[in-house]
C-alpha cells in the first residue's frame, strides 16, 4: 500500500517545517507581523543569507510566508505571515510550551 499524505496528515505539516531554520522564522515573522530580510536576519543566530534566503522562498511556495516588494530605491522587500501561516502560529506556541514542560522534566530528572 502506498503512503499518501491524506493517510497521515502530522507528516506532511511537518515536511513543510523541516529543517533548522523555518521554525525560528515562522516564530519570528508572526511575532513581528511585518519584517524585513535583515532584521530577521539579526534575529535568527547563526543563520546564513543564502539560508535564510533559500527557506523564505520555501516558506513562500508553501504559502506560509509572504514577500511584499515595494519598488523603492534602495529596493525595499518585506515579509509577513500568510492566513496559513497565522494559522500555524498557536500550533508552534502549543509546542514550545510543550518543549518548556519537557526541558524542565528533563533538568529535574538529570539534578535527582
Amino acid at each position: 500500500m502506498k503512503n499518501d499524505i491524506k493517510d497521515c496528515p502530522a507528516s506532511y505539516a511537518i515536511s513543510i517545517l523541516d529543517g533548522k531554520w523555518k521554525i525560528p522564522i515562522i516564530w519570528f515573522v508572526a511575532r513581528e507581523k511585518v519584517i524585513r530580510f535583515n532584521d530577521l536576519r539579526r534575529k535568527i543566530d547563526g543563520i546564513s543569507n543564502i539560508m535564510l534566503s533559500k527557506s523564505l522562498q520555501e516558506l513562500e511556495k508553501d504559502h506560509i510566508v509572504m514577500r511584499k516588494q515595494y519598488n523603492e530605491i534602495p529596493p525595499r522587500v518585506e515579509y509577513s505571515l500568510t492566513e496559513t501561516g497565522n494559522e500555524l502560529y498557536p500550533v508552534l506556541e502549543l509546542l514550545g510550551a510543550w518543549g518548556k514542560q519537557a526541558i524542565n522534566k528533563k533538568i529535574h530528572t538529570e539534578i535527582s
